[in-house]
């Protein structure tokens, strides 16, 4: 029998993504882990897993998907690449950690438009913090989010503070699939 997708996932993000030893995370807490999800989004056999395993829970009514820089753009990008490969069309977006020139449309880089439906991604939740300011943003931009997603949930606090904002939430593979306990007061 073949290894389902999110296996493949679980192994392909334990190969590239997962390091252990001693680490300072940016909360300044010391952890025996980190993932760095990224090892896994910007490789092409890792974004495939990832856009398998998005497209399979993504509702079919979502016009966009994105996040705040850097932690969603590999997986907003990827995933829009794979959905348009395969007949479906979504427009794809990043949020600027900083305005550019104006307000909050200054932090608005891609395709995002007034009244879409959206996907908010992330590569990596502890506490939640980055996909929420990304869902405050795309509000302010006029746009609806409707879950948020995670690549790697490390924290298992993030589903309460996205259902305190309305929202569903969705970890692609969580901490105790990779063989590690919750850390909930640290991280993004």
């Amino acid at each position: 029998m073949e290894p389902s997708p999110l296996h493949l996932l679980k192994q392909h993000l334990l190969n590239h993504s997962i390091r252990t030893g001693d680490f300072v995370l940016k909360s300044g807490r010391r952890s025996t882990w980190f993932c760095d999800a990224k090892q896994t989004a910007c490789r092409a056999d890792g974004i495939l897993l990832i856009a398998d395993a998005v497209l399979e829970v993504m509702s079919p009514d979502i016009d966009a998907i994105g996040g705040l820089a850097a932690g969603a753009d590999p997986i907003a990008f990827g995933v829009a690449g794979v959905a348009a490969a395969r007949g479906r069309s979504l427009r794809a977006f990043s949020i600027r950690k900083e305005a550019k020139d104006h307000g909050v449309e200054g932090r608005l880089a891609g395709a995002l438009e007034a009244g879409d439906r959206v996907l908010i991604v992330e590569d990596t939740v502890t506490r939640g913090r980055s996909p929420l300011e990304a869902v405050r943003v795309v509000r302010a931009l006029g746009a609806e989010p409707q879950m948020i997603l995670a690549v790697v949930d490390r924290g298992g606090t993030c589903e309460t503070a996205a259902a305190a904002e309305g929202l569903d939430f969705r970890a692609l593979v969580t901490a105790p699939e990779l063989g590690f306990a919750y850390e909930s007061s640290t991280g993004a």
